[in-house]
């Protein structure tokens, strides 16, 4: 089947012309209205946009042209500002929003040829942990426990973006992370992720979070598929006061690199008496595989890793609180009539913003506020500035570090909910990473005792996203990961 194929199978398909790029699309179309009703991957499926795409795209290739995504079918998280195609950020108060303007990140991805199948669903403004907040449903993931078929969170915030890939509807998509919104929902789907060094995606078009945070990346079956797709999603632009004005290098060669001669750092801080066996095991699984390739394990520190998720949870959402100040109802998406002015806000952010984007919004004015900036928000920047300085002095020891990529597999629907602090824990091995603006890959690694995926991270020094995928392919080739999830492979879901 079309759909069993990575994304640079598909791509040397189609330059070999054993199939079209309208047949590649329309099996993934397919696959959408098969599994979509179950899965709610995707808000918005724009089927006759993709299929104008795939038919430009065959008369591309009939033409001799030859851009990297030509004719690859792929879904975009629905925080990028798509032209034409409505876009929500999974909330409310977005809900008839429709763009006149592209992303440069999907910009960059059309210029390459890519079709857009449509807009995958997501946490509310990308504001949790496991694709339950979305104002549109929960996204379930893929993957069943053995004997209990209970629905599983595919994590998030880009849960639709990982489970769309996980369950063969696109070949690849978009995704962003914050604290680990690409990282995090690769594990628990069994597929790759990378969230880029802050900087090499430029974040214009993007609905905000966290804007010091905020980040674009690819999500896809494979760690060259990624790296193929962050090729294309990279580049400066004069847009974003943030990007990097920085070469994008060719990552997919650096997946065939090698890691003979690299030394690997391993965080003691990482570890925790409450880290179950099975990803203790893992993870020392990984470190033995980089060890026969050539690989030296380091031992490093990071001491301020313990306050990672603290300070995360206090820049974040003062962050939000600023950003999300714009949704007011008076110029854009939507509005619910008041008495006079102030209600009319009120009540428009009370009807349009979920649960969790109030909670983060309340929490990110409160440390904002006349009489707590110094405590809170100021005092969380200098510890941002400490686990920065942590990771700077560890890869002056070591090439990259190896981590577990989060601290369980898949919880089922439900759990946690009613605990927003236990939610919070599920980022306490991507947020430092986060803090700091360094690259850092999720690759699955193998299925714990419940027959569900588990993920390694790989971590490196800014703009060295190279030897991140470097190491994610040794990785990736030892796991030898084939499992496909119950939706996929015939079991019932």
């Amino acid at each position: 089947m079309l759909t069993d194929l990575s994304l640079v199978e598909a791509r040397d398909g189609l330059r070999r012309r054993d199939f079209s790029a309208v047949e590649l699309t329309e099996a993934h179309l397919d696959a959408v209205a098969a599994l979509n009703p179950r899965i709610n991957a995707f808000i918005t499926v724009s089927a006759d946009m993709a299929r104008t795409q795939a038919a430009a795209a065959d008369a591309a290739l009939a033409a001799g042209e030859d851009r990297p995504l030509l004719g690859l079918p792929l879904a975009i998280k629905d925080l990028f500002c798509t032209e034409g195609v409505r876009t929500t950020a999974g909330s409310r108060i977005l809900e008839p929003f429709v763009p006149p303007y592209e992303s440069t990140v999907t910009a960059n991805l059309l210029r390459d040829g890519a079709v857009f199948l449509g807009k995958a669903n997501l946490d509310e403004f990308a504001m949790g942990s496991s694709n339950m907040t979305s104002a549109f449903g929960p996204v379930r993931n893929p993957w069943t426990r053995r004997g209990d078929n209970r629905p599983l969170v595919p994590g998030g915030s880009s849960g639709g973006s990982c489970a769309a890939v996980a369950a063969r509807m696109a070949l690849g998509a978009t995704a962003t992370d914050t604290g680990g919104s690409i990282r995090q929902p690769a594990s628990f789907c069994g597929i790759a992720g990378v969230k880029p060094t802050y900087g090499r995606c430029s974040r214009w078009g993007i609905v905000a979070f966290a804007s010091s945070l905020d980040q674009a990346g690819p999500v896809a079956r494979t760690v060259e598929d990624c790296a193929v797709l962050l090729g294309s999603m990279a580049g400066f632009d004069p847009k974003d006061s943030t990007s990097a004005d920085r070469a994008v290098p060719d990552f997919a060669a650096a997946c065939r690199r090698g890691v003979r001669g690299l030394r690997i750092g391993v965080p003691r801080e990482y570890r925790s008496d409450s880290m179950p066996p099975e990803i203790e095991a893992m993870w020392q699984q990984g470190l033995a595989w980089l060890r026969d390739e050539g690989a030296e394990i380091v031992d490093v520190s990071l001491p301020h890793t313990k306050y990672g998720l603290a300070t995360y949870y206090i820049v974040a959402p003062a962050e939000a609180s600023s950003n999300l100040a714009r949704y007011d109802g008076v110029r854009f998406g939507r509005r619910v009539e008041g008495e006079d002015l102030t209600d009319m806000y009120e009540r428009t952010r009370a009807e349009g913003f979920g649960a969790e984007v109030r909670r983060r919004v309340m929490i990110g004015t409160y440390v904002l506020s006349a009489g707590y900036y110094d405590a809170y928000y100021l005092r969380a920047q200098k510890v941002r500035a400490l686990i920065l300085r942590d990771f700077t002095d560890a890869y002056a020891q070591v090439d990259a570090l190896l981590t577990p990529t989060a601290p369980s597999a898949a919880f089922a629907q439900g759990d946690k909910m009613d605990d927003p602090v236990a939610m919070y824990l599920n980022d306490v091995f991507t947020v430092p990473a986060s803090m700091a603006g360094v690259p850092g890959l999720s690759v699955p690694a193998g299925l714990d005792g419940q027959g569900l995926p588990l993920g390694l991270q790989v971590l490196g020094r800014p703009f060295d996203e190279e030897t991140v995928f470097a190491v994610g392919a040794v990785l990736e080739r030892a796991a030898g990961f084939r499992h496909l999830p119950a939706i996929w492979a015939g079991a019932p879901a």
